[in-house]
């Protein structure tokens, strides 16, 4: 959102509170002509995999996943290479993942899956959990892990207590606070500058705040520590009460529904400025890579989680969005692309060249391209082709989710490694891969 028009909303929505109610250079897809990726020959679409940290601690399991994915027609993959401030490379600022047993595996992964990447002709891009600090129910073990180094810059609630861990899901860093901001732009432009990626691909940029890093009717607020709190009155420039830990039972100074408001809208507009500053730092490189982002399956859903990913894309600050389309209902999945398909559109007729020999001091960021989230795990493979046929029709390509619903891998933690499981997986790769490698 813009200055201007987020402090016009804001100061709406604080009136309505006092009237009362309410890279590699691979031979991988092409994003629009960028530097992000490619042209691909003979496919001009993005066929892309996600290849989560679950699938892989070797090296044979990484040439495992990327021959496969080359054998199955994809031309893209996204490598996931952190995923709760823990790192699958070699970073500065993280330990290494407890996928590899939270030590040096005696290689570099992601240089690994680079390197193999570029010989197969496969665009590898560095697949990033943004906001996640820990995952599951018991807390990390290792003293470096930022969970218990920087335990200011976790969620609280507004009556002080630490967002609880949760099975199978992600308590969360603080974004309000500028120097979580500026640690997670270091580990993402770290991640691009020492290496050759083609892109980096953000996940959770958002607040993941649903069940269960929420409870169900707790009532609980995040982000409620006393320095956001602070920072947001400092910005109203009025003392709401709200800079201290409540008492249960008393009234919240931020429960006003005109306050909410501007609160939400804070909020998201925090999420934003982090997306700023990390595409401004990637700017500075001599060959930024292509920053996408995963976004809710329409344009305004993410709001719910103070993502505003509709002003990400009209300020140019990503140059692909892969809204997660995970439904198997062909006609919800046609409209909610359309939403998607109609956003864009809108900002292309207004993204246009100035005429020839006219100078534009502000000249339009280049629309972002859409690149539709596929989920892959149906049974029925007749249903996955119309998905990716109508997501072809609408988008310049698809992403499937994910590269553990057709191949078996080292993924126990969300997936099953059965007998019963595998035979599902070749079922659909049978079905599926001759009608990939034909797009």
């Amino acid at each position: 959102m813009k200055p201007a028009l987020f402090l016009f909303s804001l100061f709406a929505a604080l009136l309505f509170a006092c009237g009362g109610d309410d890279a590699v250079q691979a031979e991988g897809a092409d994003f629009g002509g960028g530097d992000g990726l490619a042209q691909v020959r003979p496919s001009q679409h993005v066929k892309a995999i996600w290849v989560t940290r679950f699938d892989y601690v070797t090296k044979a399991d990484i040439d495992a996943i990327l021959s496969n994915v080359t054998d199955a027609g994809f031309n893209t993959v996204m490598w996931q290479v952190r995923g709760n401030a823990t790192a699958l490379y070699d970073s500065p600022f993280e330990p290494w993942a407890e996928q590899l047993g939270g030590v040096d595996p005696g290689f570099d992964p992601l240089a690994y899956a680079v390197e193999g990447a570029r010989a197969r002709g496969l665009s590898l891009h560095a697949w990033v959990n943004l906001m996640p600090a820990w995952w599951g129910l018991a807390p990390p073990t290792d003293p470096a892990q930022l969970y218990n180094v920087r335990p200011e810059w976790m969620w609280y609630d507004q009556f002080g207590g630490r967002q609880a861990l949760s099975d199978k899901f992600y308590v969360s860093l603080n974004p309000c606070l500028p120097e979580v901001r500026a640690y997670l732009t270091h580990v993402i432009v770290d991640i691009a500058t020492r290496y050759n990626v083609e892109g980096i691909h953000l996940d959770y940029a958002r607040l993941p705040k649903e069940p269960p890093a929420t409870p169900a009717g707790s009532g609980l607020d995040y982000p409620r520590d006393l320095e956001t709190m602070r920072s947001f009155q400092a910005f109203l420039g009025m003392d709401l009460g709200a800079a201290r830990v409540l008492q249960r039972g008393e009234p919240d100074p931020l429960a006003a529904p005109g306050m909410q408001k501007a609160w939400d809208l804070w909020r998201t507009q925090n999420v934003t400025t982090l997306i700023e500053e990390i595409a401004a730092g990637l700017s500075h490189l001599e060959r930024p890579p292509l920053l996408s982002a995963a976004v809710k399956a329409r344009p305004n859903d993410g709001l719910a989680f103070h993502q505003d990913a509709r002003d990400w894309t009209r300020r140019g600050l990503v140059g692909a969005v892969f809204p997660m389309n995970y439904t198997q209902d062909l006609a919800l999945f046609t409209e909610r692309n359309a939403a998607w398909r109609a956003e864009l559109d809108e900002q292309a007729s207004y993204n246009i060249s100035p005429p020839i020999g006219v100078v534009d001091p502000t000249p339009m960021p280049r629309t972002p391209v859409l690149i539709v989230g596929v989920q892959g795990a149906n049974d029925d493979p007749a249903v996955t082709r119309q998905l990716i046929e109508r997501a072809l029709e609408q988008g310049a390509g698809f992403c499937l989710f994910a590269y553990s619903n057709w191949f078996d891998s080292t993924n126990e933690a969300i997936d099953t490694q059965d007998a019963a499981e595998s035979a599902k997986r070749k079922v659909r790769r049978q079905a599926l891969m001759p009608f990939v490698r034909a797009l």
